[in-house]
Protein backbone atom coordinates (compact mmCIF):
# COMPACT_ATOMS: atom_id res chain seq x y z
CA UNK A 1 0.00 0.00 0.00
CA UNK A 2 1.23 3.49 -0.89
CA UNK A 3 1.51 5.69 2.21
CA UNK A 4 1.88 8.95 0.26
CA UNK A 5 -0.86 11.46 0.98
CA UNK A 6 -3.76 11.19 -1.41
CA UNK A 7 -3.81 14.35 -3.49
CA UNK A 8 -5.79 15.30 -6.60
CA UNK A 9 -2.58 14.85 -8.60
CA UNK A 10 -2.10 11.27 -7.35
CA UNK A 11 -5.71 10.49 -8.15
CA UNK A 12 -5.32 11.90 -11.66
CA UNK A 13 -2.09 9.93 -12.15
CA UNK A 14 -3.97 6.79 -11.12
CA UNK A 15 -6.94 7.60 -13.35
CA UNK A 16 -4.60 8.01 -16.31
CA UNK A 17 -2.92 4.71 -15.54
CA UNK A 18 -6.28 2.95 -15.25
CA UNK A 19 -7.30 4.47 -18.60
CA UNK A 20 -4.02 3.39 -20.17
CA UNK A 21 -4.30 -0.18 -18.89
CA UNK A 22 -8.01 -0.90 -19.14
CA UNK A 23 -9.69 1.75 -21.29
CA UNK A 24 -12.65 4.00 -20.69
CA UNK A 25 -14.98 1.28 -19.39
CA UNK A 26 -12.69 0.69 -16.39
CA UNK A 27 -12.08 4.34 -15.55
CA UNK A 28 -14.70 4.40 -12.81
CA UNK A 29 -14.14 5.97 -9.41
CA UNK A 30 -14.21 2.48 -7.85
CA UNK A 31 -11.52 1.21 -10.23
CA UNK A 32 -9.31 4.22 -9.59
CA UNK A 33 -9.79 3.76 -5.85
CA UNK A 34 -8.94 0.07 -6.13
CA UNK A 35 -5.79 0.98 -8.06
CA UNK A 36 -4.80 3.38 -5.27
CA UNK A 37 -5.83 0.88 -2.57
CA UNK A 38 -8.23 3.36 -0.95
CA UNK A 39 -11.99 3.50 -0.59
CA UNK A 40 -13.97 5.15 -3.35
CA UNK A 41 -15.30 7.54 -0.70
CA UNK A 42 -11.76 8.86 -0.35
CA UNK A 43 -11.72 9.71 -4.06
CA UNK A 44 -15.04 11.53 -3.69
CA UNK A 45 -13.46 13.88 -1.16
CA UNK A 46 -11.35 15.26 -4.01
CA UNK A 47 -13.70 14.71 -6.96
CA UNK A 48 -17.43 14.76 -6.11
CA UNK A 49 -18.47 12.55 -9.03
CA UNK A 50 -17.26 10.31 -11.83
CA UNK A 51 -17.98 13.20 -14.24
CA UNK A 52 -15.82 15.56 -12.16
CA UNK A 53 -12.96 13.05 -12.23
CA UNK A 54 -13.25 12.59 -15.98
CA UNK A 55 -13.43 16.36 -16.50
CA UNK A 56 -10.24 16.76 -14.48
CA UNK A 57 -8.51 14.05 -16.53
CA UNK A 58 -9.60 15.76 -19.77
CA UNK A 59 -8.51 19.17 -18.48
CA UNK A 60 -5.09 17.83 -17.53
CA UNK A 61 -4.69 16.19 -20.94
CA UNK A 62 -5.68 19.35 -22.80
CA UNK A 63 -3.45 21.45 -20.55
CA UNK A 64 -0.49 19.42 -21.81
CA UNK A 65 -1.32 20.80 -25.24
CA UNK A 66 -2.03 24.42 -24.30
CA UNK A 67 0.95 24.99 -21.99
CA UNK A 68 3.76 24.69 -24.58
CA UNK A 69 1.64 26.71 -27.00
CA UNK A 70 1.28 29.51 -24.44
CA UNK A 71 5.08 29.74 -24.27
CA UNK A 72 5.23 30.27 -28.04
CA UNK A 73 2.46 32.89 -27.90
CA UNK A 74 4.44 34.87 -25.31
CA UNK A 75 7.76 34.83 -27.14
CA UNK A 76 9.09 38.02 -28.71
CA UNK A 77 9.83 38.23 -32.41
CA UNK A 78 8.00 37.95 -35.68
CA UNK A 79 4.28 37.30 -35.27
CA UNK A 80 4.17 35.50 -38.62
CA UNK A 81 6.89 33.08 -37.55
CA UNK A 82 5.42 32.59 -34.08
CA UNK A 83 1.94 31.91 -35.42
CA UNK A 84 3.30 29.35 -37.86
CA UNK A 85 5.41 27.72 -35.14
CA UNK A 86 2.36 27.72 -32.79
CA UNK A 87 0.31 25.75 -35.32
CA UNK A 88 3.18 23.41 -36.14
CA UNK A 89 3.55 22.68 -32.42
CA UNK A 90 -0.20 22.12 -32.05
CA UNK A 91 -0.17 19.64 -34.93
CA UNK A 92 2.96 17.91 -33.63
CA UNK A 93 1.51 17.48 -30.14
CA UNK A 94 -1.73 16.02 -31.49
CA UNK A 95 0.02 13.72 -33.96
CA UNK A 96 2.41 12.42 -31.31
CA UNK A 97 -0.52 11.51 -29.08
CA UNK A 98 -2.16 9.60 -31.94
CA UNK A 99 0.99 7.82 -33.08
CA UNK A 100 2.45 6.94 -29.66
CA UNK A 101 -0.72 5.69 -27.97
CA UNK A 102 -3.63 5.49 -30.39
CA UNK A 103 -5.87 3.64 -27.93
CA UNK A 104 -5.22 6.20 -25.21
CA UNK A 105 -5.81 9.01 -27.70
CA UNK A 106 -9.16 7.46 -28.60
CA UNK A 107 -10.00 7.14 -24.90
CA UNK A 108 -9.13 10.76 -24.19
CA UNK A 109 -11.06 11.87 -27.25
CA UNK A 110 -14.10 10.03 -25.90
CA UNK A 111 -13.66 11.64 -22.49
CA UNK A 112 -13.42 15.10 -24.01
CA UNK A 113 -16.68 14.46 -25.87
CA UNK A 114 -18.33 14.21 -22.44
CA UNK A 115 -16.42 17.15 -20.94
CA UNK A 116 -17.94 19.90 -23.06
CA UNK A 117 -17.21 22.68 -20.57
CA UNK A 118 -13.57 21.63 -20.33
CA UNK A 119 -13.26 21.51 -24.12
CA UNK A 120 -14.89 24.93 -24.50
CA UNK A 121 -12.44 26.39 -21.97
CA UNK A 122 -9.55 24.75 -23.87
CA UNK A 123 -10.70 26.21 -27.19
CA UNK A 124 -11.11 29.62 -25.56
CA UNK A 125 -7.53 29.36 -24.27
CA UNK A 126 -6.23 28.45 -27.74
CA UNK A 127 -8.15 31.37 -29.24
CA UNK A 128 -6.65 33.75 -26.64
CA UNK A 129 -3.16 32.58 -27.54
CA UNK A 130 -3.73 32.99 -31.27
CA UNK A 131 -5.29 36.42 -30.72
CA UNK A 132 -2.28 37.43 -28.61
CA UNK A 133 0.04 36.59 -31.51
CA UNK A 134 -2.22 38.30 -34.06
CA UNK A 135 -2.46 41.40 -31.88
CA UNK A 136 1.31 41.61 -31.65
CA UNK A 137 1.45 41.25 -35.44
CA UNK A 138 -1.00 44.12 -35.81
CA UNK A 139 1.11 46.31 -33.51
CA UNK A 140 4.22 45.65 -35.63
CA UNK A 141 2.33 46.04 -38.93
CA UNK A 142 2.95 42.42 -39.91
CA UNK A 143 -0.79 41.80 -39.93
CA UNK A 144 -3.44 44.17 -41.25
CA UNK A 145 -6.58 42.63 -39.78
CA UNK A 146 -8.65 44.84 -37.51
CA UNK A 147 -10.02 42.40 -34.92
CA UNK A 148 -7.55 39.91 -33.40
CA UNK A 149 -10.28 37.79 -31.77
CA UNK A 150 -12.24 37.36 -34.98
CA UNK A 151 -9.05 36.66 -36.93
CA UNK A 152 -7.97 34.09 -34.31
CA UNK A 153 -11.25 32.21 -34.62
CA UNK A 154 -11.06 32.25 -38.43
CA UNK A 155 -7.48 30.94 -38.43
CA UNK A 156 -8.29 28.15 -35.96
CA UNK A 157 -11.32 27.11 -37.99
CA UNK A 158 -9.42 27.26 -41.29
CA UNK A 159 -6.81 24.82 -39.97
CA UNK A 160 -9.16 22.45 -38.11
CA UNK A 161 -8.36 19.49 -40.39
CA UNK A 162 -4.78 19.51 -39.18
CA UNK A 163 -5.33 19.50 -35.41
CA UNK A 164 -8.88 18.49 -34.45
CA UNK A 165 -9.14 14.89 -33.17
CA UNK A 166 -12.12 14.25 -35.48
CA UNK A 167 -9.63 14.37 -38.36
CA UNK A 168 -6.97 12.14 -36.76
CA UNK A 169 -7.46 9.42 -39.37
CA UNK A 170 -6.34 11.92 -42.05
CA UNK A 171 -3.04 12.79 -40.34
CA UNK A 172 -1.26 9.76 -41.78
CA UNK A 173 -1.93 11.02 -45.32
CA UNK A 174 1.50 11.50 -46.94
CA UNK A 175 0.31 14.82 -48.39
CA UNK A 176 -0.90 16.28 -45.07
CA UNK A 177 2.10 18.59 -44.62
CA UNK A 178 1.84 19.83 -48.18
CA UNK A 179 -1.87 20.44 -47.69
CA UNK A 180 -1.18 22.42 -44.52
CA UNK A 181 1.45 24.51 -46.33
CA UNK A 182 -1.11 25.44 -48.99
CA UNK A 183 -3.76 26.34 -46.41
CA UNK A 184 -1.18 28.28 -44.42
CA UNK A 185 -0.26 30.43 -47.43
CA UNK A 186 -3.92 31.40 -47.80
CA UNK A 187 -4.29 32.08 -44.07
CA UNK A 188 -1.21 34.26 -44.04
CA UNK A 189 -2.38 36.15 -47.12
CA UNK A 190 -5.65 36.87 -45.32
CA UNK A 191 -3.82 38.26 -42.29
CA UNK A 192 -1.58 40.62 -44.23
CA UNK A 193 -4.33 42.16 -46.36
CA UNK A 194 -6.49 44.89 -44.83
CA UNK A 195 -9.85 43.32 -44.07
CA UNK A 196 -12.98 44.25 -42.19
CA UNK A 197 -14.10 41.17 -40.26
Amino acid sequence: MNDSPLTPERILDAAEEVLRRYGLAKATVVDVARFLEVSHGTIYRHFPSKAALRDAVAERWLHRVSTPLAAIAQEPGSAKERLHRWFEQLMTLKRQKVLKEPELFATYSAITQEARGVVEAHIAELLRQIAQIVESGISTNEFRVTDPQVAAKAVLQATVRFHHPAHASEWSDPDIDRDFAQVWRLVLAGLVVVQQF
